[in-house]
């Protein structure tokens, strides 16, 4: 029994992003962090520990560099840290999955939390995705989960306003933007952190086969500039600006 959490160590938003040839360079991000949805779903985590449901591990899939956000998960309360060791840049998410799925099934862990989304790529298949492939239930973009009675309850934005759900285990939760934002490291944690182990894996170790990707991306490029803005001085621009919020921006 326990909470394995899914992080992915994405670049900062702040980070300035340059494109080489067709591709992201890399080497040009100088900050890294957790992608900030997967920081709501450890800090829950981590409140569902303190509840008494079980031992936090933090898992990650990436390049050597990811272990980074493990150290970061483990300053504020992981237990358990494993590092799915990939430098392959053209595995696609149902292999991802694959990996991370495995490294669940390692862990032991009968629940998953994980963002919704991811700040990069913004898909939102990993949460899903994992769920099927264990056989687990799924809830998603939930902003709280709490667990009373053995029974794990999730609250979530619904169509008419919150929606509480109440769901068996083993199940996977996908986290929105909540109140609980993640907490900040004290100086012990970040000390014991250094000293935690951190479990790393390959595909081999976890009997996945990422030999073939299904997909193939042909190039990445920057999004368009965006226009520059329009000013409007004076009463007599009022026709003019309530007819492009009207015709062009469909606002009114």
């Amino acid at each position: 029994m326990g909470v394995a959490v899914l992080l992915k160590q994405v670049p900062d938003t702040t980070a300035k992003i340059s494109v080489t040839d067709g591709r992201v360079d890399e080497s040009s991000i100088t900050k890294w962090s957790i992608s900030p949805y997967d920081e709501y779903a450890l800090e829950n985590a981590i409140r569902l520990k303190e509840s008494g449901y079980g031992d936090v591990v933090a898992i990650t899939c990436g390049p050597a560099r990811s272990s980074k956000c493990l150290v970061e998960a483990a300053a504020v309360g992981a237990d358990k840290l494993i590092h799915v060791v990939t430098d392959s840049s053209s595995l696609d998410s149902i292999q991802i999955q694959a990996l991370l799925s495995a490294a669940v099934k390692e862990s032991g862990c009968d629940v998953v939390m994980c963002g919704k989304q991811a700040a990069d790529t913004n898909s939102g298949s990993t949460g899903p995705g994992v769920a099927s492939a264990l056989g687990y239930s799924c809830v998603g973009a939930v902003t709280e989960v709490s667990i009373e009675g053995g029974v794990i309850s999730a609250t979530r934005l619904g169509p008419s306003g919150l929606e509480e759900v109440e769901v068996g285990v083993p199940c996977v939760f996908t986290f929105d933007k909540g109140d609980a934002e993640l907490r900040r490291p004290n100086v012990r944690g970040i000390m014991m952190a250094k000293k935690k182990p951190i479990d790393s894996l390959t595909s081999d170790d976890l009997g996945v086969d990422t030999s073939n990707s299904a997909v193939s991306v042909e190039s990445h490029s920057s999004p368009p500039e965006k226009p520059s803005g329009k000013k409007f001085v004076g009463t007599e621009s009022i026709p003019e600006v309530v007819n492009m919020l009207r015709n062009d921006a469909n606002v009114i």
